[in-house]
């Protein structure tokens, strides 16, 4: 397969490249190292970024966005995670709602919703799903079992519904305008067959943001909790159908979440691996270069081999999502989870050979590793691990 860039793919990562060293790896570690989680985002990033058009990427050309597809995406993302990684997921957040609008919105919905997001430079996107006691079960339902999954209810009550409960860890749930709220239409069914979604703008009567979430890594990017107290919300504002929510992600762009995770850790191991070799070049340990002794040489090969294996798949993936209109079956859960191995795996061995250049603690290191523990709940958890398997066997 062929996975060269065309001029306006390769005009994309050039143009994310330079927004990474310019203006995000100045501030990176500056904006990590804040101790209030609120006070680690920076709006003015986000207005640059957005002037260049990297908040508006995936919303179509013929919508006033970039209109870049998977491929775009994907080195985009990558280019921006080797600066920082939670500053990339900031951007790529609004593009995985914006997919959403893309595949579920009505025109009318499309006009009402889209057209602040394009006009406004802070005007970012964000998802409600996870709940005090409702995560995993919620990608991986049990079919019988009512009780299990989301439970932030809404109640149909004329031309709007009656929204209540919390929804916590929610990305840039004390930032965002907009959100796409998972919720429980009908109990006593199970919830893949009791789910609506409803776009809520933050200032919805009855909605409120909590508590926001103190992370050890990925700072930068935002987490909160979302109550509804009698939130109401009109009807005009569903998504799909009553009771259909979670199959409405099943469109062209179902699987963006795997894709944008993956092309993340592949910025995050290009990082370790560029500060590992220049390591392991300038420093000296027993009179000898770092970069003359086996281990170091080991652990570096592992470095690269990891790291490439992983681009690969990504362009795999995007280059198939493109070419199948966004559908690439199974392989989408294994590159969560070789992607969760494969920053871990790289990031610990660039750690490894900074302490054995003396010992001390480096503070970008220390970053690229806090932020990689985020895979391990995230995108190689072992949800996606059954996930994967379930596909092979359904495809025996």
């Amino acid at each position: 397969m062929d996975f060269s860039l065309n001029e306006e793919q390769r005009g994309w990562q050039m143009e994310a490249r330079r927004f990474a060293e310019d203006e995000i790896r100045p501030l990176s570690l500056q904006r990590d190292r804040i101790a209030d989680p609120r006070g680690t985002f920076d709006w003015a990033i986000i207005r640059r970024g957005s002037r260049l058009g990297l908040r508006t990427l995936a919303v179509p050309k013929e919508w006033g966005g970039g209109g870049a597809d998977f491929v775009t995406q994907a080195v985009v993302i990558a280019e921006l995670a080797r600066g920082d990684s939670a500053i990339a997921k900031t951007f790529s957040q609004s593009w995985k709602w914006c997919h959403l609008i893309a595949d579920r919105c009505t025109p009318e919905q499309r006009e009402r919703f889209l057209n602040p997001f394009l006009a406004d430079d802070t005007f970012v996107l964000g998802g409600g799903i996870t709940e005090p006691n409702a995560g995993s079960d919620n990608r991986l339902p049990p079919a019988d079992d009512p009780k299990s999954g989301l439970r932030l209810r809404a109640e149909r009550r004329g031309d709007e519904w009656i929204v209540n409960g919390e929804k916590c860890f929610i990305a840039h749930a004390n930032v965002g305008k907009l959100f796409f709220a998972y919720t429980r239409t009908d109990p006593g069914a199970a919830v893949g067959d009791g789910t609506s979604i409803f776009a809520v703008p933050i200032d919805t009567p009855g909605v409120r943001v909590g508590k926001v979430f103190n992370k050890s890594g990925w700072r930068f990017y935002q987490n909160a909790e979302l109550v509804f107290e009698n939130a109401r919300v009109p009807h005009a504002n569903l998504l799909g159908e009553v009771n259909r929510g979670l199959k409405a992600r099943g469109g062209k762009n179902a699987k963006f979440s795997e894709l944008e995770y993956a092309a993340n850790a592949v910025g995050v191991c290009d990082a370790a691996v560029e500060m590992a070799m220049q390591c392991a070049r300038s420093e000296t340990r027993g009179g000898r270069p770092l970069a003359a002794q086996q281990l170091v040489q080991l652990k570096l090969s592992e470095m690269h081999m990891y790291t490439e294996a992983l681009r690969s798949f990504v362009m795999r993936l995007a280059a198939e999502s493109d070419a199948t209109d966004g559908h690439h079956s199974r392989h989408g859960h294994f590159l969560m989870n070789f992607a969760s191995d494969a920053i871990q795996r790289v990031c610990y061995a660039n750690m490894a050979i900074h302490g054995r250049a003396g010992g001390m603690m480096n503070a970008g290191v220390d970053k690229l590793v806090r932020d990689a523990i985020i895979w391990t709940h995230i995108a190689g958890d072992s949800v996606q691990r059954m996930k994967s398997l379930q596909g092979l066997l359904k495809n025996a």
